[in-house]
């Protein structure tokens, strides 16, 4: 099995397959847009818009960057406080410790919120993958958690297609113990290896440089150039077990015990439905078991609302940005006042 951050790298440079101007084959990386905060060691880029509480955290997907939360951002920041970042090894963030989890993901935003003087309760935003990471924080962080908005979220019975086989990704679990969180002195991560770099020219030689391709040819160009900056010039991580199954099944015997852990937290389940269903029938009921999925992770909270995005794809907050934000200004009235989405009153 591929380790997360080996899926993740992979994912980050063929997702986005534009000619890479001259300034994205720079060596010398562009300033980053916010801080570089340091959790303990080592340092997490967070950048921060916005005044009124709740503060809203965005966390992206697998291979995605807080600038693509370009097109939301700074809307959001008109009703509340709002922050993006980059998990460690991303864009400007330094490497952190191994082995990488999504329980370690959730603790190092915890670690970055805190140390950069961010107030909770938040309002959690997490596309595909860090739709997990958001419920996990919630889990581990409960009362650090006002809301939540999941932008298509990866489910945690999810099936993918990897290594050119469908995979039921829970069933690869090994029934080992998921590590507890690392800091930067117990597992520093390693650097670099020759063998990483003639990975990579072999990568670019064989598939060429990395482009824009839909839906990120929807961002400003400059959020282009900063795409394609870093996917010339990915940082590299520690080949290490990533315990994703075993995360996955835990969270999935969580679920069949508690099967309403938000109570009645605001909850928006965001699912994109604009893209047509391949005709392989195969397929087919993969994504259709998908879309059943998502619209499910209603049932997480007794004050939830399912919102179908009939234009978009799987990154709905590229194709239909105002939607997501919609979702997110609903969720903060909701947590704000103290009300349920619909607008009534909460009982008790």
């Amino acid at each position: 099995m591929r380790t997360f951050h080996s899926i993740v790298l992979i994912t980050a440079i063929f997702m986005s397959t534009a000619a890479v101007p001259s300034y994205a084959q720079s060596h010398s990386p562009p300033a980053p847009p916010g801080r570089l905060i340091d959790i303990g060691g080592y340092r997490l880029h967070l950048q921060v818009t916005g005044k009124r509480e709740p503060a809203v955290v965005l966390i992206a997907g697998a291979g995605d960057f807080s600038f693509d939360w370009s097109l939301v951002q700074p809307a959001v920041a008109r009703f509340s406080r709002v922050c993006s970042y980059d998990r460690a090894g991303f864009a400007w963030s330094d490497l952190g410790p191994t082995p990488r989890t999504m329980k370690q993901e959730a603790y190092e935003l915890h670690l970055l919120l805190k140390k950069a003087g961010i107030k909770g309760p938040y309002v959690l935003v997490g596309h595909s993958l860090g739709g997990l990471v958001a419920r996990i924080y919630s889990d581990m962080y409960p009362t650090e958690v006002a809301g939540i908005v999941l932008v298509d979220s990866t489910h945690e019975d999810t099936t993918l297609f990897m290594n050119g086989k469908i995979t039921h990704m829970r069933e690869l679990a090994k029934n080992v113990a998921i590590p507890p969180v690392q800091t930067m002195k117990s597992s520093p991560s390693k650097p670099a290896t020759e063998e990483d770099k003639k990975q990579a020219d072999m990568n670019a030689k064989v598939f060429g440089r990395p482009k824009i391709e839909p839906p990120f040819d929807k961002l400003p160009v400059d959020i282009q150039n900063l795409r394609l900056w870093w996917l010339n010039h990915p940082k590299r991580f520690a080949e290490t077990d990533t315990f994703f199954a075993e995360e996955l099944q835990a969270m999935y015997a969580a679920r069949t015990k508690t099967p309403c852990p938000l109570v009645d937290k605001p909850l928006i389940t965001m699912v994109g439905t604009g893209e047509p269903l391949p005709s392989e029938e195969k397929m087919r009921q993969i994504m259709e078991e998908k879309l059943r999925q998502k619209e499910g992770f209603a049932s997480l909270s007794r004050n939830s609302m399912v919102v179908h995005a009939t234009r978009s794809g799987h990154h709905i907050q590229l194709d239909e940005p105002d939607l997501v934000i919609d979702a997110i200004k609903l969720v903060v009235e909701a947590a704000r006042k103290h009300i349920k989405l619909d607008g009534s009153t909460k009982k008790g």
